[in-house]
């Protein structure tokens, strides 16, 4: 604690140790320095013959004097306070106790107001942009809403039909009820090229495949295993885009869905195109989830070395993606010869890049799959899905010989 003002100060001295003691409060002064006037006053000259405890003489006081330098350190004081708290309050939050409720609407409102709740948008975000829209009174009140009901944290972005001038409970409850929610997804399924993937785009959306064309990859934060190519890299979903979203923006937002998902899958990130690369050959033989694993096994055993595929994957839908062609369920011989980078019958191993955009599925497949010792496949009738899977050349072309009979019988489909 601090010592009372001497009696022996002046009124200069308090005036002096005042100012001092507001700059203090004012924190414009650093580090307290020694005031060897103060000890001067507070303390006696210790002679160093004189024993450190010996007791110290006391000296009268003025209560005159005390009594008013003390009142004159708490005028002080309290000046400096008031300027102090004043300047500091300036920087803190506004913090009042007992303040009236935020101001809301009663009732259902009236009327009827699309709102956009963006993708990310927390609770503050959420009610801010209620209130701007007139939906809720004040961002306050529906954030007390939202924190009484613990059923907040499930609102989902989208476009809402809100009504004006609505209670906080009754707009909280609208965004909570699936029904007042307008779905105007687009689906992009698995397995598709980029340039089919645009053709979706363009007509749910009312773009031209030409604006996304024109957008450069390299404003998409794609991953660095895409090596900036889109192929591969247009995650798979079904997406619902503000009605304003930009060719670009819609390309972005599926790119990020992919490298959350390839994270939340755990695909470890120096794998991560190998990885796709595996998964868009398992998602473009197979059509059965049950399969995919069994294929990826396929893939993995092919690639090993051994006297019957010598490294060789030799699958058609590398070929197709090659032509870009659908509808057809083998390929040609001189098809299979063309020395394109991608085709799997000319050049051991896996493909350049990706052939087509994989799904979750796919992908862990491609990390994990079935234990077996099958080297071949086949899809022995194209219309049902059946796969068939062989161990050895002889039982392939069993499965093969069924395959034919199938063309033989839908000669347009072969």
């Amino acid at each position: 604690m601090s010592q009372p003002p001497h009696e022996d100060w002046d009124e200069h001295d308090v005036r002096d140790r005042s100012r001092s003691f507001d700059r203090d409060l004012l924190g414009l002064r650093g580090a307290p320095e020694h005031d060897e006037s103060l000890a001067a006053d507070v303390l006696d000259p210790v002679d160093p013959e004189t024993p450190m405890f010996r007791p110290r003489r006391r000296r009268r006081r003025n209560p005159l004097g005390t009594v008013l330098a003390l009142l004159t350190a708490a005028v002080l004081v309290i000046t400096a306070s008031v300027y102090t708290f004043g300047w500091v309050g300036d920087m803190l939050p506004e913090v009042s106790l007992g303040e009236p409720e935020a101001e809301d609407y009663e009732g259902a409102g009236s009327g009827e107001v699309l709102v956009e709740i963006p993708p990310g948008a927390g609770g503050g975000q959420i009610a801010q942009i209620l209130a701007t829209e007139d939906v809720v009174a004040s961002s306050g009140a529906f954030t007390a809403a939202l924190q009484a009901d613990p059923r907040s944290s499930s609102i989902q972005p989208g476009t809402y039909r809100m009504a004006n001038q609505m209670s906080s409970q009754a707009a909280l409850a609208r965004l909570l009820d699936g029904n007042y929610r307008e779905i105007n997804g687009v689906t992009v399924r698995e397995g598709l090229w980029v340039a089919e993937t645009f053709a979706v785009l363009a007509e749910a959306t009312g773009h031209e495949v030409a604006d996304y064309e024109a957008v450069d990859p390299a404003t998409l934060g794609l991953p660095e295993a895409a090596e900036g190519d889109l192929e591969g890299f247009l995650y798979p979903s079904t997406y619902e885009f503000a009605e304003d979203a930009t060719p670009e923006e819609q390309l972005r937002a599926m790119v990020d869905l992919g490298k959350r998902t390839y994270s939340e899958i755990g695909v470890p990130e120096d794998q991560l195109r190998e990885v796709i690369i595996k998964a868009s050959i398992i998602q473009g033989e197979g059509m059965f989830s049950e399969d995919l694993p069994k294929i990826a096994r396929v893939v993995e055993n092919r690639l090993q070395p051994n006297p019957e595929t010598n490294g060789y994957l030799q699958m058609d839908s590398t070929v197709h993606f090659i032509y870009q062609e659908r509808g057809l369920a083998g390929t040609t011989t001189e098809q299979r010869q063309n020395d394109d980078p991608h085709n799997t019958y000319v050049h051991p191993g896996l493909p350049a890049g990706p052939i087509n955009s994989p799904g979750e599925e796919a992908i862990r497949a491609a990390l994990n799959p079935e234990p077996g010792e099958w080297l071949y496949f086949v899809t022995v009738d194209p219309s049902t899905g059946e796969t068939r899977f062989a161990d050895d050349f002889a039982g392939h072309q069993e499965n093969v010989a069924l395959f034919q009979q199938w063309c033989a019988d839908n000669p347009d489909q072969c």
